[in-house]
This record gives C-alpha cells, sequence and structure tokens, in this order.
C-alpha cells in the first residue's frame, strides 16, 4: 500500500515538471504547414524545384547564375555511380536498335534522319570512353529550395529561374506534392527522398561543379594581385576596357595607397605615364625613386599654378570651344573661392571672365599659339570687376586672393613642367580650408595637359573626398573620369569615407564610369553601405569585413575575384607606407652615406 502511494506521488510531481528545452525547440519554426506547390514554416515561404531535362551539351559554370542570385536557396547534388558493365549492355542493345533503324531507312530510301544519324554517333563515342575508362556513368539528381516572404515573390523566383535555365535548354518544376520530402532532401542528411535522376556521364557531369571563380589573366596589362580563389595571377590591362577608370574603397590602412603605388611602378615599366594627386606627400619616396618629379603644392611652396592657364588646342578643336569651356570651370572655382554665388554673381563673373581674357587679347579670332604668353592672373580679374557696377561684394570677397594671405598661391604665373612620366602634386601642407580649392586648381592644370597631348596616362586622385565636398568639385571630377578615355588616360579614385563620397550627387555616376573597382577592408559602419553600392553577397560583405591587409575584391567589368595584392621585396622597400619601415630604410640609408 505504501509502496502504490509513493508511485502515485511521483507521477502527480511529474505532471507539474517543466521539460527540458533543448535546441531544437530553438531552431525549429513555430509551425510548419505543408501545401501542394510550397511549405510555410512560420513567416517564411519555402518551394522546392528539380530538373529533370537537359539539353546535349553543357557549358562550363552554367549553375553560376543561379548561385549568384541574391536570393536565399539551398542546392542539393546528388550523384550515384553506375556499374559500367551494367550500361554497357544497355548502350550496346541501344546502339543495335539505332542501326538497324537507319539500315531500314537507307533500304526504304527514305531521306536522311540527322537527329537519328547524331544519336548513333554519341552512343558510339560514349561506348567507347567507357571501355578504355576515361568517362564513367552516374545517375544525377539536382534539387533547389528557394525562400520568400509571400508567395508572389516565390512566383517571381520561379519566374527568373526559369528564365535562367530554359536560356540554356534545362527546364525544372516544383516538386507537387512532395515539397516536404524535397526539403529533406535539400537539408544536409545525405538522403535524396524525391530520387529524380537523370543519367549522365563524367564529362557533362564536370560541368555542374558550382564554385566557378574568373581568372583574370591575360598578355597584356600588369600584375594587379593573386586570385585567392585558386592562386592564379591577375594579369589586367584597364586600358582593354571600354573606359579605363577605377576606384578603390577601402578604411585607413588597408593597404589601397600599397595597392596604387605598385600598380603605378609596374606601369611606368610598361610605358604608362602616371599623374598624382596626393593629399598626405605619400608618393613623394616613390617619385624620387623612378626620378619622377614631385610638386609640393601650399601657401609658402615656389611651386604655382596659374588658374587662368589654357590647354593648347589639339587637331579638330575650335579655339571658342576651349575659352568657353574653361571660363565655365573657372566659374566653378570662383564659386569655391568666394563661398558660393548667387545667380546675378554667377552671371557677373561669367562675364567678368570672357573680359579677363579679351584684356589680353586671348579671343576666338586670335591665334592660339599666342595665348601662351598672355595668360591673365587673378589680380586681372579684380581689375575687370572693379570697373563693372554692383560687383563690391565680389571685388571684397577677391581680395584676400589676390592681395591677401592666399595671394602667393592663386595669383602667380605656372612655373611648374610636366614633362616626366612620373608627376606628384603633394597638398598636405595646404590649409584644409583651401584643400579643396587647390584639388580643383590642380585637376584642372592636369586636364589642360591631358587635352593638349594625346598619351597613355593614369590620374589618381586620392582622398577624393575631399574634392567631393562641393558640387563644383565633384562635377568637375565626375567630367574628367566621363571624357577620359577620349583622351587615353584613366582616373583612379581613392577614398576611405565612403559614405562623404555616397553622398555625393556624383559619387554613383563616378562608380558607374568606372570599370575597375577594387574593395579591400571595410569598417563595420559603412559595411552595408558598399554592400548595397556594389550589390554585394553576403559572403562577399563577411569577406571585406574579415579581410587582412592588401585583401579584398577585384571588379573588372561583370567578372570579380577576391584577390591578395603582393609586391618584391624592392617594390615594398620603394612604396611602403608602414611608419616602422619608413624608419627603418630612413637608417639604413643614414648608415651608408
Amino acid at each position: 500500500m505504501a509502496l502504490f502511494k509513493k508511485t502515485k506521488e511521483e507521477k502527480q510531481e511529474k505532471i507539474f515538471e517543466k521539460e527540458t528545452t533543448t535546441a531544437k525547440d530553438i531552431i525549429a519554426p513555430p509551425s510548419v504547414e505543408i501545401k501542394q506547390e510550397h511549405l510555410k514554416m512560420g513567416n517564411r515561404f519555402a518551394q522546392v524545384f528539380f530538373i529533370f531535362s537537359y539539353p546535349r551539351y553543357l557549358s562550363t559554370g552554367w549553375l553560376s547564375p543561379v548561385i549568384n542570385l541574391d536570393i536565399p536557396m539551398d542546392i542539393s547534388l546528388y550523384f550515384h555511380p553506375i556499374d559500367t558493365g551494367i550500361i554497357l549492355k544497355q548502350l550496346r542493345k541501344r546502339v543495335t536498335e539505332v542501326q538497324a533503324e537507319l539500315s531500314e531507312r537507307e533500304e526504304k530510301r527514305l531521306i536522311r534522319d540527322p537527329a537519328l544519324e547524331t544519336a548513333y554517333q554519341d552512343l558510339e563515342a560514349l561506348r567507347d570512353k567507357l571501355q578504355t575508362a576515361q568517362e564513367r556513368m552516374f545517375k544525377f539528381g539536382l534539387y533547389l529550395t528557394v525562400y520568400a516572404e509571400n508567395e508572389e515573390k516565390l512566383r517571381d523566383i520561379e519566374t527568373a529561374l526559369r528564365s535562367i535555365f530554359e536560356s540554356r535548354l534545362i527546364y525544372i518544376k516544383p516538386a507537387l506534392y512532395q515539397q516536404k520530402e524535397g526539403f529533406n532532401t535539400c537539408l544536409p542528411y545525405g538522403t535524396d527522398q524525391l530520387q529524380v535522376y537523370t543519367s549522365m556521364n563524367t564529362e557533362p557531369l564536370s560541368s555542374v561543379f558550382p564554385f566557378i571563380s574568373f581568372d583574370l589573366s591575360s598578355n597584356e596589362g600588369v600584375l594587379c594581385g593573386i586570385n585567392r580563389h585558386n592562386n592564379s595571377l591577375i594579369l589586367f590591362d584597364r586600358f582593354s576596357l571600354e573606359n579605363a577608370n577605377s576606384v578603390i574603397f577601402a578604411k585607413s590602412g588597408s593597404g589601397k595607397s600599397y595597392a596604387v603605388k605598385l600598380e603605378v611602378l609596374r606601369s611606368l615599366m610598361i610605358g604608362i605615364d602616371s599623374i598624382i594627386l596626393d593629399p598626405e606627400n605619400e608618393y613623394k619616396m616613390l617619385a624620387e625613386a623612378v626620378g619622377g618629379s614631385f610638386f609640393n603644392i601650399s601657401l609658402a611652396s615656389p611651386n604655382h599654378i596659374n588658374p587662368f592657364d589654357l590647354p593648347t588646342p589639339r587637331e579638330g578643336e575650335k579655339p571658342e570651344d576651349i575659352l568657353r569651356s574653361n571660363v565655365i570651370n573657372l566659374v566653378g572655382l570662383l564659386r569655391l573661392m568666394l563661398g558660393g554665388l548667387n545667380p546675378e554673381e554667377d552671371a557677373v563673373i561669367d562675364r567678368a571672365l570672357s573680359e579677363t581674357y579679351a584684356a589680353k587679347d586671348i579671343t576666338p579670332e586670335t591665334d592660339p599659339e599666342n595665348w601662351k604668353d598672355r595668360i591673365p592672373l587673378m589680380e586681372d580679374l579684380e581689375t575687370v570687376l572693379k570697373g563693372m557696377e554692383g560687383t563690391e561684394s565680389l571685388v571684397r570677397r577677391l581680395r584676400k586672393f589676390t592681395k591677401g594671405t592666399f595671394a602667393e598661391f592663386f595669383n602667380r604665373p605656372t612655373n611648374i613642367s610636366m614633362q616626366k612620366p612620373f608627376v606628384v602634386f603633394g597638398i598636405r601642407d595646404m590649409e584644409d580650408e583651401l584643400r579643396p580649392m587647390a584639388m580643383f586648381i590642380i585637376m584642372r592644370y592636369i586636364w589642360n595637359k591631358v587635352r593638349s597631348e594625346l598619351k597613355k596616362r593614369i590620374l589618381v586622385v586620392d582622398e577624393a573626398w575631399w574634392i567631393m565636398q562641393s558640387p563644383d568639385g565633384a562635377s568637375f571630377l565626375f567630367g574628367i573620369a566621363k571624357r577620359a578615355r577620349k583622351y587615353w588616360l584613366g582616373v583612379t579614385t581613392i577614398t576611405q569615407d565612403v559614405g562623404d563620397f555616397m553622398r555625393s550627387e556624383y559619387g554613383q555616376p563616378i562608380i558607374t564610369n568606372s570599370s575597375l573597382q577594387i574593395l579591400l577592408k571595410q569598417s563595420p559602419a559603412t559595411i552595408d553601405l558598399v554592400k548595397n553600392t556594389f550589390n554585394l553577397t553576403e559572403e562577399e560583405k563577411y569577406l571585406l569585413l574579415e579581410a587582412e591587409i592588401g585583401e579584398g575584391i577585384f571588379f573588372a567589368g561583370q567578372k570579380h575575384v577576391a584577390i591578395k595584392i603582393v609586391a618584391s621585396y624592392t617594390e615594398d622597400q620603394i612604396i611602403t607606407t608602414s611608419p616602422e619601415e619608413l624608419v627603418r630604410i630612413k637608417k639604413a640609408k643614414e648608415e651608408l652615406e
């Protein structure tokens, strides 16, 4: 009796015991609803498809466009080997049947049947390869599970899949009334519950391999880095694309300047000139190493650039077009210098600039060969403005650039030359408030020189977000990037401040007009912006977050690969920006001296 009472009490206690929560309870959806064409798991929908028909030929990487779709998807591949002896017996029987049918058609003098003849040839070729062990036969099943927020999106995904597959003569079907079995088949259990097979030999089966990496190797161009997918070399000629522009986005210290220096150094060896706009004087040592020119641009510098300089007209260019373009660009510069212009001031400045050139006898009617000896200065514009009505505010704001502190930079004739194949403009010592103006003036000078002589060149604009801060500066940079191809110029735009760059209305157009893009290590604060801008997958997003120095993604047109930038010891000694390395190199030089 006591034993019975104790057992009864234990049963009552168990009723109120709380069951232990397991991992299955945590990861399982709140509910699973199985429908004819799909599954509903919680608030998410899933649909399973299988491939039931393939064409005679399969191209390498035919599955790659599906894998690269930006949708959540599970893909399962099942390979079941078939005994070669059994297949040979079946093929022998089939060959006999086809051969008999061909003979019968010939006896009856019927017209030839190309499909039957092709089938006979394929069967004989496959028999030969199986008998010599060059091929093996497999039963192959391919299943896909796609996920979406609602049924409408599922239908859109199905349409996209059918479009991709049917363009390659491959046909899919949803697993009607077998969605549960299909879902289990795509899970990593290794159990094929659908068993929809197609017999395939080794050769077409190899084309199914889903992990395809592009090789960006050619006989021309420079070594950009190592393909991290397959350790092949990324040899690329940027001038072989529709335009030679590139953009480089990376956080500070990730190796973006190092990568650009390496490309510039290697480009010099194959005869491509380089012009650098350098905000931190990082390229000075490289300029000295290759015998280039380094111009330190600042208020105290002896190097001057006159904003009023004009390009030498090339064959087919009209003097009036050059003057008009120059005046438009100068209006943009003066907006920066004078803190903005209202519509009336804008019109006055436009007229004053034309009169300033005319006062020096620089007009469309005069010989352009004589222009370079008559180029006006900023003080000549001030003189013209003084003679016009209602320009007191403009004259007062302009005076600090003609007689004030800034006159040493803005009111001097040009005394530099770009004859050497490697030219660097360093603006580290320029005051921050003047830096966007200095970059604008330097780029105008460079653009005029580029237009004057057709030659293969690379223009590097480092820390481009400085000039992107103003609409006029951003517009001018975009204009250069858009027109660079006509003058055999490749513009490389580098920035670490992706947010500032993309806030400009010209940020996205500059990226669109750049056939090459390099993304190195990114900050978590900006990675989502980069992901959306470049349509990255989640895997690529985390690759950029976890990348080491000099690692990232290299885009060339429609192709992109994971890249690791590497340099030889000698190259590294020339281009390094590491403070420790620079101190060590400096000490080594002092010891040698």
